[in-house]
This record gives structure tokens, sequence and C-alpha cells, in this order.
């Protein structure tokens, strides 16, 4: 019998990814333990962790943090000697359990944790084969590996989460500072261009959405902010409506450029 993709049909996947079964592999060499129950929650966000598998030399004493936190979180260590002094077979070990796991064709997207631009080439082959990748790693992360994910993660904002979990320490970016990022305003209203009906209103997630597939490492929390909605607002360019749906009972958010007038 032929299991179908749910992940053919890429956008819709990702509106609702509650039952996407999830390989999630860490590369132990470039994340930190104390992460984990964070990057677990994010990882949930977008589907279940079916396989949750961790590679390191786990001979050497530098690795040792992680011990209690595998155990808590059900994660599987791969012990992977290092053969040659300043090679790193670690890689190696995740991208051919990761092509192990890709032909199985049990899996909807994978999760790779790393900070090493060795992974650009794994990424970009998984999503060949039309599943999601979701990227995890530090800001020093390479761009190739970065844009090679469909939505990248930076562990910064994730170790903020991880050491306090009232707060966020990521200070919010004011109006004026927002402005001045090129960039992100760029982002936001090629987005909306994209989404935008005749009178120039887009839905707020179908925004996201854009956003997301022309920049993986976007996300509000690096700008100090929870929700795209709060950021959206925070940029005082933007209109911003909030709208009951027929059932009378869910609200969506649209959003307009403030220089789009509006048509009688």
């Amino acid at each position: 019998m032929t299991l179908l993709n749910p992940f053919r049909e890429r956008p819709d996947a990702m509106n609702d990814p509650s039952q996407n079964r999830l390989a999630v592999l860490i590369d132990a060499d470039n994340a930190q333990p104390s992460i984990t129950e964070a990057l677990l929650s994010e990882v949930a966000k977008y589907g279940v962790a079916s396989v949750k598998r961790i590679y390191g030399d786990w001979t050497t004493p530098n690795l040792g943090g992680w011990k209690k936190v595998l155990l808590e979180h059900s994660i599987h260590p791969v012990q992977q000697f290092r053969y040659t002094i300043g090679k790193n077979s670690t890689d190696s070990a995740m991208i051919i359990d990761a092509m192990d796991l890709l032909y199985t064709k049990r899996f909807d997207g994978f999760c790779i944790v790393s900070s090493d631009s060795d992974f650009t080439g794994l990424a970009s082959r998984i999503r060949e084969e039309g599943l999601l990748v979701y990227g995890f790693g530090e800001k020093k992360t390479p761009k190739p590996f970065v844009s090679a994910c469909d939505k990248f993660i930076f562990t910064e904002v994730l170790r903020f989460v991880a050491e306090d979990t009232s707060t966020s320490k990521v200070k919010p970016r004011t109006g004026t500072l927002l402005k001045r990022d090129t960039k992100l305003v760029g982002l936001f209203r090629s987005a909306l261009d994209a989404a935008s009906d005749e009178s120039g209103w887009a839905q707020l997630g179908a925004v996201g959405s854009n956003i997301i597939k022309q920049a993986p490492e976007f996300d509000p929390r690096n700008y100090g902010y929870s929700k795209l909605g709060e950021l959206a607002a925070a940029l005082q360019l933007f209109e911003i409506d909030e709208r009951v749906q027929s059932d009378g009972m869910s609200r969506l958010i649209y959003i307009k450029d403030k220089r789009k007038k509006t048509r009688k």
C-alpha cells in the first residue's frame, strides 16, 4: 500500500502540523543541553517527535552534561568515535542516519539541530523529497544552511526561554528601530503584496507564511515580540483589523500597508 505524503502540499502542511511525524537529529558538538526542554517544546509546535537521536563521541568528557537530559527526555544517544583528530565524524553519522530515515518514508519532516554548515546538502536533499526541514542553531550558523531549511529557529531565543520561562530577555525593539531595519520592512511589505486582495488587506497568517519563504530564519522573538501581530503593530507601518469570522466565534487578524489608500 502506498502511503500518501501530507507534505506534498507544503504550505497546507505548515498550517496544520499537529499530526506530522518528525525526526529530530541533534549534533551534540553544536548544541547545548540547557536548551533541550525549550527545543522539544518548539518542535512540538510543528509535529510529533517520533524519533529523537543525538550524535557525538560519548567517551569524551565534554559531552557529560547531556547524560541527565537524555534520560529525562528519552533522547537516544548514537556513539560516533573520532577516528581522526580535527575531522568531525559526527556529521557523517547524522547524515547517513537521516538518509536511512528518509528512505523509510515514515516521516513528514526533519528537525536538524546544529550550527554547522555541513548539513546544508542534507537539508536540501530532504526538501527535494517534499518534506519540511526545521533547522535549529545559533546566530553564527552559516547562511547557506539557514537558507536550505524551510524554517530556522535561532537557539538563543530558546536559551532565554530555558533560563526564565516568565519573561523574554530579548528586549522589544521600539518602532523607530524597527522601521530602520530595511530588511525587516522589506520582508513585511513584499509578503503583504503577495498575499493581499485588491483592497490591500491580507490575512496575517498568510503574510507570515510568505515571510518565512523569503527568510527561513525570521522569528518575531528575534525582535523581542512573542507574536507576529505584536511585531506588525510595533512597526507602526500597517493598519491592523481583527475580524470576526462567519462562525461568530473565531477571529482572524488582517493587515494593510498604511501607504495604500482604501478604495471606496
